[in-house]
């Protein structure tokens, strides 16, 4: 009961925090890059640190054969059911544990290892995501105490879960996940500081690339802590596969990315509408993301469900409000359409996730909600670009003869001229580069 009342307590803090502290950090101006030319993405730290974790596994492996008889009865009773599933008969693994010296010690790859790793592993994910969608993004969290406040929330629901799995070795994972606490956020700041990347805009095509990337991350993430942080790595064969899948899908996706050109025609209203709602709700999700996740199993779900929507409300509001002051002679109007636009799209959207999720019932609830949430957005992000194409082919079509709208052209003819140096979705293109949401309005504060 304590654990639970714990956890929601976490999910309600990182909430209220996120909705205080992400506007401010998303309106102030960009910090100076230093040293452009020794950055490193977050994504090759992230492809180190799973390197690590899959290492560990290995020598958990050699240790558990050599000092145990592979068994592991010494640590299983303490974990729930679906952990130790080893890959005791593997050869090379039995090769390397007859010849390994000294395999006591290798101790603390019994879970303290792990305890260090866990927290690098999922907040790097999160920079990586962050990035891909816009590097300016990346560096206003890194570089902001969303990131330090983060990994707060993060180290508090991971040592809740350890005491409520309590073993011989969770005092040391409790005090080595305060170190991984204070470490990593300045690992990841001082790499974002390096980080040089231009911000493209956000066009359909980006968006869906970004989309399918998520995808393709989120289900390598699953892969890994279905298969190493849960210490099954007799699993591995069964999901190399899914991983291989993965992998192979950002390998032409992330090329795919960076091959468009940078100054593609400026997305329409609804397409520009969808990428500042994905691109503020990454930033009010970061720092409850995981206590949000741990609700659903240690605390109440219907709170971290509750919560998980706020965000999202809160997302689309301020993706509204910033399209709403956009200059326009008529903004209600045409808030009120880009509402019903993405109603409509939010409509075909949550048909395509429904029918995926009935597909891939049965599976992991997290792999479910990956796939179905990819659906929606793949879904209402296309039905978003029809309508903006829709509604740039009607504001191109003219309602009577050219000659006659020359000679009595009427006000309202007039008003629907777009202002110098803007597009026709009345965004303007200077928005779409530098640290701001990309393809809209910048923050308050930010010029």
């Amino acid at each position: 009961m304590a654990v639970k009342v714990l956890v929601d307590a976490a999910v309600l803090a990182s909430v209220v925090a996120a909705l205080a502290l992400t506007p401010r950090a998303l309106a102030r101006l960009p910090d100076p890059v230093r040293g452009a030319g020794r950055s490193v993405s977050p994504l090759v730290a992230l492809a180190l640190v799973t390197g690590l974790i899959y290492v560990n596994q290995a020598l958990f492996t050699v240790y558990v054969l050599r000092v145990h008889d592979g068994d592991v009865s010494f640590i299983a009773p303490y974990m729930p059911a679906g952990w130790f599933d080893l890959a005791t008969h593997n050869p090379v693994l039995r090769l390397l544990a007859r010849d390994f010296p000294a395999p006591e010690l290798l101790a603390p790859s019994v879970l303290r290892v792990q305890a260090f790793l866990e927290l690098p592993f999922v907040l790097l994910a999160f920079a990586t995501v962050a990035r891909w969608l816009d590097p300016g993004l990346y560096r206003r969290i890194a570089r902001s105490a969303l990131l330090p406040l983060a990994s707060v929330s993060y180290t508090i629901v991971f040592c809740v879960v350890e005491w409520d799995l309590r073993n011989p070795y969770t005092a040391d994972d409790i005090a080595i996940r305060a170190v991984s606490a204070v470490l990593t956020p300045l690992l990841i700041a001082r790499m974002a500081a390096h980080d040089s990347a231009d911000a493209r805009p956000l066009t359909a095509v980006r968006l869906l690339l970004f989309i399918g990337s998520l995808g393709a991350l989120g289900v390598l993430v699953l892969v890994v802590y279905d298969t190493a942080l849960l210490y099954n790595l007799g699993r591995l064969p069964e999901r190399t596969p899914l991983a291989l899948a993965g992998v192979g899908a950002l390998g032409v996706l992330r090329p795919a990315a960076a091959r468009l050109p940078a100054h593609l025609p400026g997305p329409g209203p609804a397409v520009t509408l969808v990428g500042q709602a994905v691109y503020r709700w990454l930033a009010l999700f970061f720092v409850p993301a995981l206590a949000i996740r741990y609700g659903v199993t240690f605390g109440t779900p219907a709170l971290a469900a509750g919560a998980g929507s706020l965000t999202l409300a809160v997302a689309g509001l301020y993706a509204l409000r910033d399209a709403s002051t956009v200059q326009d002679p008529r903004p209600y109007r045409r808030a009120f359409r880009l509402v019903a636009q993405l109603g409509g799209a939010s409509l075909v959207g949550a048909g395509a996730a429904y029918m995926v999720a009935r597909w891939a019932s049965g599976s992991y609830y997290e792999a479910t909600l990956l796939l179905a949430s990819a659906a929606f957005l793949v879904a209402a992000i296309t039905a978003c670009r029809l309508l903006d194409a829709g509604s740039r082919h009607r504001a191109s079509s003219p309602s009577r003869p050219l000659g006659d709208r020359h000679t009595h052209g009427t006000s309202a003819d007039r008003n629907c001229t777009p202002p110098q140096g803007r597009n026709p979705g009345g965004f303007d293109s200077s928005d779409s580069m530098g640290d701001g949401p990309v393809g809209g309005r910048l923050p308050r504060g930010e010029s």
